[in-house]
């Protein structure tokens, strides 16, 4: 009681006297198109994710990969009007995909338990829906389901799932359980499904699946707040051996079923308008782990409670920024940017403390809180750095997890792209090394110095993961050994970077040494001939067949030489001056934005689209996110300023196709963030931030430490994009960077907007 008490006083408090921020998030930013984030109710970094589906897409169509997939990465879509039902995992803006666990549908009528297609109404258990009913905002999603009359309301504690069904009379009202659902879905991804029928009210279950993540196991407990007339099973699969159980009909009202494809429902007798509410709590232990989940977090039917409650945790979070902007758009863009930065990680332990790990055994997590969902080749980039900003004592979370990774891995490897107690091994790099560095020289981690080295050590040597033995054989990645060298030796380099500045700290100068040497290997790819980071060869030789501006085939990934070939953040003096110096450099920026990029380079490339560039630089993307910022380096840093201010003003906004790309686990939207308030980490891993032009007319961030930082701006406006000075704690600067201490330590900075450059 003294929790819910305190989080209705939080909600009360943040009501009454602050802005209740909440109305200025809008979850349909980025539904549209390829953003790839869904509108459902969650808690902040919760475990629960629970959203609508609105199509059923397969993975391949006719034994070939289906481009149309890619649309569905997170399930959902704005522009659709069919509702296949709502499941409880999404990845939220993230171009690849998995999850989509436990699909619930509502129905009434004749029992259909095949889902049907979007482009038939009527043909299966999906509906119709009219957007002018369809209502979402933080932990609550709502929806008119048109075929059946059914209003369904969502919300979330962290590990469960609140459901609230208003129903029609009907004497064949029924709630649909599909276990075979999935996204990124194909006929092998389920492995196993066990459903259990415990009483006339209660069912558990496990679902394992294989795809991205190879072995995922997520466990269930579903409680109904009315008990249900009668139940069913059906298996989908070939059964070619099914042992004793043939002596059972296991199809109707038989309490157990197994199996690859199962559908379950449940029927009841409803009265006009009323109510059923189911509870799903999840767990990644046990069903008795989830039966403890939802016990604890929604021990009552009250939904409006578990939504006020889950608002006040929104509440709490958005307020560690307070900004006045310049529109009251600008502040829904912010908003919306500082909620998608909390959807993931996600919690990953019971609410006893235990958790799977990547050794697929139940553990125990010991003075940390468990979590996954690590995208690390986006998030090191700015959005870890922000954590470190506004969830230090989260983020040391976050760290003890990639340290548990290492830990329990076969590989004592820390994470390259992980989720669900699984490596999927995805993109580049080891860039849990980053996130690492980051903490330290920023003061925000407790983990130990030397399991934090020996573990990135390991991970750095790892010979068999993506070139990384002729990385060390030949320090730079051939690109006749491995593909997408140049991007894998310029990503390793920096991490060994990171890995220098682990060992500085734990007092291991021949480590440091070794690894400030490795981060040099930057200058083994740069060929001053072509005047690009190019490939190279085994022999030594430049690979002849180069062609700057495509990706493919040109030691590039999800880039270009223009733009990820300018990946040097540990040495950007020394890059410029390899590549002819700064007002050299400079026009080379310049080109990257005004030489527009043929559509032939960007046509097989999903992840990059039209929406996201400006010329040849890729927003939509991570690699070039610092790019803007390196304006900073030349004799011309006023066009970091106007270059920054045209970027958040063309590649965001509070509309729901308003991110220009994926926002990749958060990674887009940190970006906005730094860059509204005026400044960015170029370099994570260092105590430095490069200054560029801040969007919000002032801003309070208010620190766990206690203490609060405020930004002000002064003679601020759309023309007024460039910085005359900027004062912190009454002392100007002098140069454009900014130091961890001038935020961590509170006080004042204050920018001088100008019309002049």
């Amino acid at each position: 009681m003294k929790t819910i008490f305190s989080l209705f006083s939080l909600s009360f408090f943040l009501m009454a006297n602050a802005q209740n921020l909440t109305t200025y998030v809008n979850p349909f930013v980025g539904t549209k198109n390829m953003g790839h984030t869904f509108p459902g109710a969650t808690a902040p970094f919760g475990m629960v994710q629970l959203s609508p589906e609105t199509n059923q897409v397969p993975y391949a169509l006719n034994g070939k990969y289906n481009p149309e997939t890619y649309r569905y990465c997170s399930g959902y879509q704005f522009d659709d009007r069919t509702i296949f039902g709502f499941s409880h995992t999404h990845f939220s803006g993230v171009g690849h995909s998995d999850l989509g666990d436990f699909l619930i549908m509502p129905t009434n009528g004749k029992l259909n338990l095949e889902p049907g297609l979007a482009s038939q109404p009527k043909s299966g258990y999906h509906s119709q829906f009219a957007k002018n009913t369809e209502k979402a905002s933080p932990g609550f999603y709502q929806v008119m389901l048109d075929d059946y009359g059914i209003k369904a309301e969502l919300t979330a504690s962290e590990r469960v799932g609140f459901h609230r069904y208003t129903f029609p009379k009907s004497a064949e009202s029924h709630i649909i359980l599909d276990l075979m659902s999935n996204i990124y879905n194909y006929d092998t991804k389920n492995v196993w499904t066990f459903v259990r029928v415990e009483d006339d009210q209660t069912v558990t279950g496990y679902r394992e699946t294989t795809g991205w993540a190879r072995t995922r196991k997520v466990f269930f407990a579903m409680k109904f707040s009315k008990p249900f007339r009668k139940y069913g099973m059906k298996r989908y699969e070939k059964t070619d051996y099914n042992g004793f159980y043939r002596k059972f009909n296991e199809k109707e009202n038989f309490p157990e079923s197994a199996g690859r494809q199962i559908r379950a429902y449940f029927d009841f007798d409803t009265r006009d308008n009323e109510e059923i509410l189911v509870k799903f709590a999840l767990s990644p232990t046990s069903t008795a782990g989830a039966i403890k989940n939802l016990e604890q977090e929604i021990p009552h039917w009250d939904f409006s409670k578990t939504r006020q409650e889950t608002e006040a945790k929104w509440e709490k979070e958005l307020s560690k920024i307070e900004v006045e902007t310049l529109t009251q758009n600008d502040k829904t863009t912010f908003y919306t940017a500082m909620y998608h930065t909390m959807m993931s990680p996600v919690l990953y332990q019971d609410v006893d403390g235990k958790y799977l790990d990547i050794d697929q055994n139940i553990h125990q997590a010991d003075g940390f809180t468990n979590y996954t969902i690590f995208s690390l080749w986006d998030t090191y980039r700015a959005l870890h750095p922000l954590y470190n900003i506004i969830q230090p004592k989260r983020n040391n979370d976050f760290i003890h997890s990639m340290l548990s990774h290492a830990k329990y891995s076969v590989h004592k490897a820390l994470p390259i792209w992980s989720h669900y107690a699984n490596e999927n091994w995805c993109m580049i790099g080891y860039h849990a090394v980053s996130v690492l560095a980051d903490a330290l020289a920023k003061n925000t981690t407790n983990a130990d110095l030397a399991t934090m080295l020996n573990a990135a050590i390991t991970s750095s040597n790892l010979t068999y993961y993506d070139g990384i033995g002729d990385y060390l054989k030949y320090n730079y990645v051939p690109e006749d050994k491995n593909s997408s060298s140049v991007s894998k030796t310029l990503e390793y380099a920096y991490d060994d970077w990171c890995i220098a500045q682990i060992a500085s700290k734990a007092g291991n100068e021949k480590a440091k040494t070794n690894y400030l040497k490795r981060s040099e290997n930057y200058r083994n790819v740069y060929n001053a001939a072509s005047g690009f980071m190019q490939p190279r060869l085994s022999d030594g030789s430049f690979k002849k067949e180069f062609d700057p501006m495509d990706t493919h085939g040109q030691g590039f990934i999800e880039g270009n030489a223009f733009n990820y070939g300018l990946y040097v953040p540990q040495n950007v003096p020394d890059m410029i001056k390899m590549m002819g110096g700064k007002n050299k450099f400079s026009k080379h920026l310049d080109a990257i934005f005004t030489t527009e990029i043929a559509e032939k380079y960007i046509e097989k490339n999903e992840d990059i689209t039209r929406d996201g560039i400006i010329g040849n630089y890729v927003h939509g993307n991570e690699p070039g996110h610092h790019i803007p910022y390196l304006y900073n380096f030349t004799n011309d840093p006023w066009k970091t300023q106007e270059r920054v201010r045209m970027i958040m003003r063309k590649m965001y906004h509070e509309g729901e196709d308003g991110l220009c790309g994926n926002d990749d686990a958060g990674q887009m939207s940190a970006w906005y963030i730094f860059s509204a308030l005026g400044f960015y980490p170029v370099l994570p891993g260092s105590d430095e931030y490069q200054l560029g032009s801040p969007l919000i007319k002032s801003a309070k961030i208010n620190l766990e430490n206690g203490k609060t930082l405020a930004i002000t701006t002064r003679n601020q406006s759309e023309k007024n994009v460039y910085v005359e000075k900027v004062v912190v704690n009454g002392k100007e600067i002098k140069n454009h960077i900014l130091k961890h201490a001038d935020i961590a330590n509170g006080g004042e900075i204050v920018f001088y907007m100008s019309s002049k450059k």
